[in-house]
């Protein structure tokens, strides 16, 4: 079983070990994490107009929520101990819910206006109605600052207390609200902003989860030959200046030169065997011109 450090979660210190991140760290923890607030922090603390909360059951489920209201609204009662209030709201009780299984909050303030900078608060925190909470505390807040009445408040014990810092942190500009008062704009009133009532609650399971859907790699369409390309493909080899013999005739004129052939051959062999070999150079250099003649001139030679 691990044993949680003074300052971090295990888990944090297992990723700085991995990541070799603990150096920098323990320089953060050392010089910016403090177990209480220090006068700045509380001067701080009493500007801000907003917060957010972040809480979890007691198994591990979290929710996150937005708390507002006048300056000071987040109250601290020592260094070591502030308090929120909580206002009528939509009844659910999801934050307050979650802190009565686990106690373990944080909180996040943020300056957008003036100094752009946050600060972190987590804690321990407890749920204390109104009316004893001021039994306690003669300086909280007045109860009924601009018709609000806090029905219970959320009082934490601070545990940690460390800066947020300015990098990424929006300026914004401070403008007067304005509010539709007796309007029937659902999307002007807030309630059902996102259309949810009228939404199913749960979307059908699907057939096959996304990973188990097999995906068949697109076929690359088949090439087409354009009519000029097919034209180039086909240049015929009589073309060539180099040579113009009757061996690269297109078929076409091979099979006219066949038809033409027999008669031609015919002749030849009568015309070489009424003269000796020894005479016949002349006609064996014509009968090499075409294949036919070739196949003719061949055949006298038998008789030496």
């Amino acid at each position: 079983m691990s044993i949680r450090p003074t300052l971090g979660s295990v888990g944090e210190h297992e990723l700085q070990n991995e990541f070799g991140t603990t150096e920098r760290a323990e320089r953060f923890y050392s010089d910016q994490m403090l177990n209480h607030l220090n006068p700045t922090m509380i001067e701080f603390v009493a500007r801000q107009e907003m917060a957010f909360v972040a809480t979890a059951d007691s198994h591990g489920e979290c929710d996150s929520t937005f708390r507002a209201g006048e300056p000071g609204f987040i109250h601290v009662i020592d260094p070591r101990t502030i308090a929120y209030p909580e206002y009528r709201g939509n009844g659910v009780m999801a934050s307050l819910g979650n802190i009565r299984e686990n106690p373990h909050v944080g909180i996040l303030m943020m300056d957008f206006v003036r100094d752009l900078i946050g600060l972190h608060v987590n804690g321990s925190a407890r749920i204390v109605e109104d009316v004893d909470l001021r039994a306690q505390l003669a300086d909280l807040p007045d109860a009924h600052a601009k018709g609000r009445t806090p029905e219970r408040w959320v009082v934490v014990d601070v545990e940690e207390a460390y800066i947020h810092c300015r990098k990424h942190i929006p300026r914004m500009e401070p403008v007067d609200r304005d509010r539709s008062w007796g309007t029937d704009d659902v999307r002007r009133k807030g309630g059902d902003y996102f259309d949810a009532k009228d939404t199913p609650h749960e979307l059908p399971e699907p057939v096959a989860p996304a990973a188990e859907i097999p995906v068949e790699p697109a076929k690359a369409p088949a090439r087409k030959r354009t009519a000029k390309k097919a034209a180039a493909t086909k240049t015929p080899a009589t073309k060539s200046p180099a040579k113009k013999t009757p061996a690269a005739k297109t078929p076409a004129k091979k099979a006219a030169a066949r038809k033409a052939a027999p008669r031609k051959a015919v002749a030849a062999t009568s015309a070489t065997s009424r003269t000796p070999v020894k005479k016949s150079v002349a006609q064996k250099t014509t009968a090499a011109r075409t294949p036919a003649k070739r196949a003719a001139a061949s055949e006298p030679t038998v008789e030496e």
